[in-house]
C-alpha cells in the first residue's frame, strides 16, 4: 500500500491533506520520516505512527475490530438524537473512519459493544442462524424468584411481535439481579422479555457478546482485537 493511501486509510484526511502532511515531513512511521507519497507501506509492520511528533494509534488494515466498554447515555449511532454518539468515545482521527457497530445497545444500556469496518464479520455476528450468545446482567424493579427464570426459558410472547422468544439461559444472582443469555437480537428484546414475564428492567449491562467482554476496560475505554485470537 502506498504511503498516501495508507494515511487516508488511517483517517488522516483527504488525498490533498495527506499529501500536505507528507510534503511537510510531518509523517513518521516506525520512527522514520516519510516524504515519498509512493513509498510502499506494509500495514502489518507498522508499530508506531506519528504526525507532527504526536503519537497516533495505527489502525490495523484492511479490517479492524474494536471492543468498547459502552457507558450509559451514549447512542449507538453516527447520527445521535438525544445523547452523544458512542463513536465520539474514540480518539481523533479514528472516530471518523467508516465503521459500524455490530448490533446496537440502547442509550441507557452499558457493556461490551463491538465496532468494525468488516461487513462480513458484522453479518456473521448478527445473523440469526449463527445464534451468537449475548449475556446480560439485568437489574429488576420487582423482587423475583426462580419462576421468572422458568418463564423466560420456556418463552414469552413479545408485545406487538406475535412471536414467542426464549432465553438460552436465565439465572438469578439475587432477588433483583438476573443473568440472562439470549441468541437473537430483537429491538429492546431483554426489556420486552422481562416485561412480558411480569417484571421491569431498571438497568441493563451486556457482560458478553459471543466470547468477547469489556469489563477489563475502563468505562468508555476501547481496544483493538483480532476475532480469531481474542478470546475474552
Amino acid at each position: 500500500m502506498q504511503l498516501l493511501k495508507y494515511l487516508q486509510a488511517q483517517g488522516l484526511g483527504s488525498r490533498k491533506q495527506c499529501q500536505a502532511l507528507i510534503a511537510d515531513a510531518a509523517v513518521q512511521i516506525n520512527d522514520m520520516v516519510c516524504t515519498d507519497t509512493r513509498m510502499d507501506i506494509d500495514p502489518q509492520t507498522v508499530s508506531s505512527l506519528k504526525i507532527d511528533d504526536v503519537n497516533l494509534i495505527p489502525v490495523p488494515l484492511p479490517h479492524f475490530y474494536i471492543r468498547l466498554h459502552k457507558p450509559a447515555d451514549y447512542e449507538t449511532s453516527h447520527k445521535p438524537q438525544y445523547y452523544p454518539s458512542v463513536f465520539s468515545l474514540l480518539p481523533e482521527p479514528l472516530r471518523h473512519l467508516d465503521m459500524q457497530a455490530v448490533g446496537r445497545l440502547d442509550a441507557d444500556t452499558t457493556g461490551v459493544l463491538i465496532l468494525t469496518n468488516d461487513g462480513q464479520f458484522n453479518h456473521r455476528c448478527t445473523s440469526p442462524k449463527h445464534k451468537l450468545p449475548k449475556i446480560y446482567r439485568v437489574s429488576l424493579k420487582h423482587a423475583a424468584d426462580d419462576k421468572l427464570c422458568t418463564i423466560l426459558k420456556n418463552g414469552v410472547l413479545l408485545h406487538d411481535d406475535n412471536e414467542t422468544v426464549q432465553a438460552e439461559a436465565a439465572e438469578l444472582i439475587d432477588a433483583h439481579t438476573l443473568l440472562l443469555t439470549i441468541t437473537s437480537g430483537k429491538y429492546h428484546q431483554v426489556k420486552r422479555m422481562v416485561a412480558a414475564a411480569g417484571n421491569r428492567v431498571i438497568a441493563l449491562h451486556r457482560c458478553a457478546f459471543g466470547s468477547w467482554q469489556a469489563d477489563d476496560l475502563p468505562i468508555g475505554g476501547w481496544r483493538f482485537f483480532q476475532p480469531e485470537s481474542d478470546q475474552m
